[in-house]
């Protein structure tokens, strides 16, 4: 077994919050930690260094997470890959470990799910270190290995999740006691029968049989949703045991148990349910008999209570806003939202916008200066989140901007991506606020924006919206100096025809 200081974490993530944090939490059990911004630096410290366990998030700018884990596996096939995914769907992280992941840790995390999600890896890492020690001291069967109380049977029966080992003919000669537990058989050993006449699940019976026939030292991942009460989902990743041989001895199967997550994803669509039904509507009753007494359908009213109805109108426009943004929040979060993604020219995305805000912009005599390249790239992407993306950018360099400012918005190519920067001459953001500025619900507190009307949840929507388009935003701001939005989305990638290639070549 591996002592804490002989273990080796690569921790690879662009936002440096996440780095930092893992380091920390990490380096108080004792583990050395390495960390990098982006995935072409990860690639290197994996070429040069020995690592046991790769920190992975998915959604970077330059070479992505699905890259990076494709090259690793290709390369150092032992390193134990642990996905980090940025918006909590399990469809990403099931993708992954198709790709050869081991683990996923969804956005935001605590440091309690970082460490039992990394023992679970060194687990496995003494598992396997272990399992290779008694390959080299002996030829017996698994059957004989399972029968012997031995040290990999200890740590088997202390690992969290859930393991079946069988022979070739798909006979369970080896399980843990977490496997019972998972699957709720505490009343019959499992040990020499059939996987299927055990657990009863054909999808599982076709995995092991897949496995026991694979070429090479491939695995197999593969969720599984467990109907016996209490319902249950796992993930379940299989392979291969083969002898010196390469002959197959029979298969190992992992379980982990990811039945909190499908829960999530129910109760946030239960949420997006409650709230409009429950909530949208009857605001938007309510805003239209006030919209009765502003327009003097009901009888003449006092320039006060013209006044106060006003702003009651406009608390309610804030209320539905939020709702608004809280359910596009919600959607895009459960993979529902950013769906129909075409080919969009973000100069038209722009000056629509700028003339849909023109009116509230004249309001406090802002001018727009537009600055884009002739040549700009077009997007591949959601019309309607870019669109909500900009509105939201502009809604509030027009709402946190001084009388008779400016806004300026530049948009040009930058390599595979198109960069747009928004920037006004408002209040600007003080340096202590601008890490929180994306969190949900935050807003600045000051003198000069106590006024201003809003919900706390316009930037964490744009930056989910943008991050599920494997965009990336950042900010620069200075209090009494203005803000400016820099937004990196990837440009589409034109795939030439045949024909166009060969134009290409006699040319």
């Amino acid at each position: 077994m591996m002592n804490r200081d002989e273990i080796h974490i690569l921790v690879v993530d662009d936002e440096q919050v996440i780095r930092e944090g893992s380091r920390r939490i990490l380096t108080k059990e004792g583990w050395k930690v390495t960390i990098a911004e982006n995935g072409e630096e990860g690639l290197k410290f994996v070429k040069n260094n020995e690592f046991h366990i790769l920190l992975l998030d998915l959604m970077m700018p330059g070479i992505g997470g699905m890259e990076v884990l494709k090259r690793v596996r290709e390369t150092h096939p032992d390193l134990l890959v642990i996905v980090i995914t940025g918006y909590a769907t399990i469809e990403n992280a099931v993708e992954a470990m198709k790709n050869g992941a081991y683990d996923f840790i969804p956005k935001p995390f605590t440091p309690d799910q970082v460490r039992i999600v990394v023992r679970r890896a060194i687990d496995k890492i003494n598992l396997q270190r272990e399992a290779e020690l008694l390959r080299i001291e002996s030829q017996r069967s698994l059957r004989d290995v399972a029968n012997e109380k031995s040290r990999t049977l200890t740590i088997i029966n202390y690992m969290a999740d859930g393991v079946l080992v069988t022979d070739d003919n798909g006979n369970i000669v080896l399980n843990n006691p977490a496997i019972i537990r998972m699957l709720g058989r505490e009343e019959e050993s499992p040990l020499g029968k059939h996987i299927f006449d055990w657990t009863g699940n054909a999808e599982l019976s076709q995995m092991v049989e897949k496995v026991l026939n694979i070429e090479g030292s491939s695995s197999i991942s593969q969720e599984l949703a467990w109907e016996n009460p209490p319902k249950a989902f796992f993930m379940a990743h299989a392979a291969p045991v083969r002898n010196e041989q390469g002959e197959v001895l029979g298969s190992v199967t992992i379980f982990n148990d990811v039945t909190w997550f499908k829960e999530l994803d129910q109760m946030k669509s239960d949420f997006v349910d409650m709230v409009s039904h429950e909530l949208r509507s009857p605001l938007g009753s309510i805003r239209q008999q006030i919209s009765l007494f502003l327009e003097g359908m009901v009888g003449e009213i006092s320039k006060e209570q013209h006044q106060k109805l006003n702003r009651i109108q406009d608390r309610i426009d804030g209320l539905i806003g939020m709702i608004n943004n809280l359910l596009d929040l919600s959607r895009i979060e459960g993979g529902h939202l950013v769906q129909k993604k075409e080919t969009l020219a973000i100069r038209e995305i722009i000056e629509g916008v700028i003339e849909l805000m023109t009116p509230e912009a004249k309001k406090k005599n802002l001018k727009f200066i537009v600055s884009m390249e002739p040549d700009i790239f077009s997007l591949h992407a959601d019309q309607q989140s870019m669109e909500t993306v900009f509105t939201n950018l502009l809604s509030n360099a027009i709402k946190y901007n001084r009388n008779d400012g400016s806004i300026f918005i530049n948009a040009r190519n930058l390599g595979e991506f198109v960069e747009i920067k928004v920037a006004d001459t408002g209040v600007g953001i003080a340096k202590a606020d601008l890490h929180r500025i994306f969190d949900k619900f935050f807003r600045i507190r000051t003198e000069d924006t106590r006024k201003v009307i809003g919900s706390g949840l316009g930037l964490p929507l744009v930056k989910t919206i943008i991050e599920a388009h494997l965009g990336t935003i950042a900010v620069e701001s200075k209090a009494k100096e203005g803000t400016t939005f820099i937004v990196q989305l990837p440009r589409e990638i034109d795939i030439p025809s045949p024909d166009s290639r060969i134009l290409h070549l006699l040319k």
